[in-house]
């Protein structure tokens, strides 16, 4: 049968944009497809694609034609592409999937084609996106300071640690989101300082650039093949950085004890130093003897104490069962 002939069914096109990617910013098969159609529809009016199409010299009707519509538009061959609003036109999908299946219409060839594709990590655009709203008309998240939050982003860490012991994926997915909403949150709230403000994009922008310095193996000239000279990379790298005048600066005073101990042992260890420990009794420095010699042995003594407490926790839960 001719293509161009009055029995020929035609062809419907559906394009499908992501709004995640800048508007314009289309592929080639969508840019031939949309020249080469003899007729292009969208049913939304401000949809952010129509000026682009239209720069480019293609003509837009803006019409929601019903699924017997389109096909009947479609007779003699022709070709009809459709610009799909956010929602992907569920109605008109369906409605054609219905025709298709009652048997009796001679239905046109049916394309999905995406024009554009959202990368690795395009969702991240939303969540700025939403964030932005939330603190723009929320009254609690319009009030919230660095300060006010800090609690919750020490909860959330503590949450996302029991999740990866837990061992729980569906826990742990839920968990890693809530300590990217601090992130995110931090974030927002710094772009309303008057004083030194700062986006989410210089919060990335800044540790994509620490990663890529620190990475001279991947990103440089640098080698490595084992754990030991990736790690021996880092320390040199950031101790150029930061220029300290001591091991022990950057380590957070207000962490947990344990955890406390085990960082001054290893940032001590990994410094070639042999400090003794302080000749003092008491349950404080035994604790710390331990926590020094769980590191050496390359036990995390906060995450060692844990499960013991998880253990002794079943047996309590036990007892009172029993």
């Amino acid at each position: 049968m001719n293509a161009n002939s009055p029995e020929a069914p035609g062809r419907i096109v559906l394009l499908t944009t992501s709004h995640r990617v800048a508007p314009g910013l289309l592929s080639w098969p969508a840019w031939q497809a949309l020249h080469a159609a003899d007729q292009v529809l969208c049913a939304d009016g401000a949809h952010p694609q129509l000026p682009y199409l239209r720069e480019a010299g293609i003509t837009v009707d803006e019409a929601s034609p019903t699924a017997e519509e389109l096909v009947d538009a479609c007779a003699g061959g022709r070709t009809l592409v459709v610009v799909a609003t956010g929602e992907g036109e569920p109605v008109l999908t369906d409605g054609l999937a219905r025709l298709a299946g009652t048997g009796r219409v001679a239905m046109p060839e049916l394309e999905l084609l995406p024009a554009s594709y959202d990368l690795p990590g395009a969702r991240l655009l939303d969540l700025v996106q939403v964030m932005d709203r939330i603190r723009a008309e929320c009254p609690w998240s319009s009030q919230q300071t660095h300060k006010g939050l800090a609690k919750y982003g020490i909860e959330e860490a503590y949450e996302l640690v029991e999740a990866i012991e837990e061992g729980d994926r569906d826990e742990l997915r839920e968990e890693l989101g809530d300590v990217l909403l601090q992130v995110v949150f931090h974030a927002r709230i710094a772009e309303d300082d008057l004083e030194s403000p700062f986006s989410v994009d210089d919060v990335a922008a800044g540790i994509v650039n620490k990663l890529i310095h620190r990475h001279p193996h991947v990103f440089g000239d640098e080698t490595a093949t084992t754990p030991e000279e990736v790690k021996a990379h880092w320390l040199r790298t950031k101790a150029v950085e930061k220029q300290r005048s001591s091991i022990t600066e950057g380590i957070p005073l207000g962490q947990p004890g344990l955890a406390l101990a085990a960082k001054l042992a290893s940032r001590a260890r990994t410094a070639g130093l042999d400090i003794p420990l302080p000749p003092v009794e008491g349950i404080g420095y035994e604790l710390l003897a331990l926590a020094v010699r769980a590191e050496a042995e390359g036990v995390d003594p906060e995450a060692a104490l844990r499960a013991a407490a998880r253990a002794y926790r079943d047996a309590i839960r036990e007892a009172e069962q029993g």
